[in-house]
């Protein structure tokens, strides 16, 4: 309960495409017809003909794309506590190659263009002594439960291009992201200035299914050899694709990630009624937040789990609502801080 949205279940109608998967036989390795259907819905949502590569996880997703648009001798720029810096084990540098992660500060974990520009003009293609940055990196959300907006998004584009940069975008609760900026998928992505997307489902309600999404051509000739040589590219590839189909059917996604912005919106407003600080805008499904060592201990002996955050100093706690939230979940906190 309020732990991540990791942890919550997959959805029955993501569970019940695979159900239908299942069924006979199928080619492998992509050629099926589950495959062409997230295919096609994929740039249905994004409104562009985008190449599309499934893998397992986020990490996956997050390396693969960064190792297509950065050599080994590159650079990528990020946030200092963005995921692929501090939860991904270094699998960046390592499918790169072994290209260096620059990173940068901002607030609730989002990039500035000042800061991007600032540490770009650092570095000169033609010295060799110095890293060279060839992409940049953002969290939609962020680590901290921040949303860029669409025109943010164009503003660090714009320095991108002018600094000869790709924009990867790591979007694994790009769902939740979408909702709370209330724009379409191609508006926060390729519209923007995006150059390859991490698309997320996993933690909005599927089982084990990412995409990695390239517009305008970047990176589309090298990935399908990079995920091969991974060990990514499935061989009953239909399974990931029967989950990418049913989370994009009938618009359910969206309706996952509606359903655990809102959780998160009333329960940071129960926390707020029981004295606690919101550290950082709660723009999607999570919520930082200062409590005192009695509501800590009162959630968890409510059966409430939570982490600290460890950058945001003493008392500082991460909760995370998912599509599976429940109100019933969020009035068991409200009890709990009330007796506290």
């Amino acid at each position: 309960m309020f732990a991540s949205d990791n942890t919550a279940p997959a959805h029955p109608a993501i569970l019940a495409a695979l159900t239908q998967a299942n069924e006979g036989i199928a080619p492998s390795y992509g050629a099926d017809t589950w495959t062409a259907r997230a295919e096609a819905l994929l740039r249905e949502a994004f409104e562009t003909d985008c190449a599309v590569l499934l893998v397992p996880t986020g990490t996956a997703a997050n390396a693969l794309a960064l190792a297509a648009l950065t050599p080994p001798w590159g650079a990528v720029i990020t946030h200092r506590i963005a995921h692929i810096v501090v939860d991904e084990g270094g699998a960046p540098e390592f499918y790169t190659g072994g290209a260096k992660l620059l990173l940068v500060d901002g607030p609730s974990a989002k990039i500035t263009p000042a800061a991007l520009d600032a540490e770009a003009a650092r570095y000169s293609r033609a010295v060799v002594h110095g890293a060279q940055p060839f992409a940049v990196s953002i969290s939609q959300v962020t680590e901290s439960g921040a949303v860029y907006a669409p025109a943010e998004i164009a503003a660090l584009a714009g320095v991108c291009r002018a600094r000869g940069l790709k924009l990867h975008m790591d979007g694994a609760r790009f769902a939740n992201a979408l909702e709370a900026a209330r724009c379409t998928p191609a508006e926060m992505s390729w519209k923007a200035g995006v150059d390859v997307l991490s698309f997320g489902a996993t933690k909005n309600g599927a089982l084990a299914a990412e995409a990695i999404v390239c517009f305008g051509g970047a990176g589309a000739e090298v990935m399908p050899h990079l995920r091969k040589r991974a060990g990514h590219l499935f061989s009953k590839h239909r399974y990931l694709a029967a989950q990418i189909a049913g989370y994009l059917e009938g618009g359910l996604w969206r309706d996952l990630a509606r359903h655990a912005n809102a959780k998160a919106a009333q329960l940071a407003g129960v926390l707020r009624d029981a004295g606690a600080e919101t550290i950082h805008p709660v723009d999607a499904n999570m919520i930082f937040a200062r409590l005192a060592p009695a509501q800590a201990g009162a959630l968890r002996a409510a059966g409430a789990a939570f982490h600290p955050s460890a950058v945001d100093g003493a008392g500082a706690y991460r909760f995370v609502c998912s599509w599976a939230t429940t109100d019933a979940e969020i009035a068991r906190a409200a009890q709990a801080l009330s007796a506290a």
